[in-house]
């Protein structure tokens, strides 16, 4: 199973997501994050994937973790993703070669352009909660066919 991270950027009533313009989840609105390395802690792999695919800087103690996910396609786990909130950072988001970026107001989230697990849990974590969760999608990621999800406190 490969450890990944995900972040939200917060700006008042707004989320920052990126458009993935290469690889998996192409053609997906999504928050910004990616692998973490061999040796890597989740946090410091987080930074690292967001001045990549968006040129902002976060500094590690500012990000709050929100959730630990589990996604399944067709039963084989693939990810553990750390779920991250930042609501400070420097620089203004820039397109990538993998992440075009757009604000979105909170309420009018892209859902249908997202993953299709993502209706479920990221307004909950947006409006506060912690929480640990398994997704199990079907084979290509577009159906959900398990979600279950508790509240959980993080470090």
């Amino acid at each position: 199973m490969k450890l990944t991270t995900l972040c939200f950027c917060l700006r008042e009533d707004q989320v920052l997501l990126g458009m993935k313009k290469r690889g998996f989840g192409e053609g997906k609105w999504n928050g910004y994050g990616g692998k973490v390395r061999k040796n890597e802690m989740p946090r410091t792999a987080l930074v690292r994937e967001i001045k990549e695919e968006s040129g902002l800087s976060i500094f590690e103690e500012t990000l709050e973790k929100v959730g630990l996910i589990r996604f399944s396609f067709d039963g084989r786990q693939l990810f553990e993703c750390h779920v991250f909130l930042a609501k400070k950072w420097q620089g203004e988001p820039q397109e990538s070669e993998e992440m075009k970026p757009c604000w979105f107001p909170i309420s009018q989230l892209p859902y249908e352009k997202m993953w299709a697990a993502d209706s479920q849990w990221i307004p909950l974590i947006l409006f506060g909660k912690k929480l640990e969760a398994e997704v199990n999608f079907n084979g290509d990621g577009s159906e959900v066919k398990n979600f279950s999800c508790h509240e959980r406190q993080f470090d």
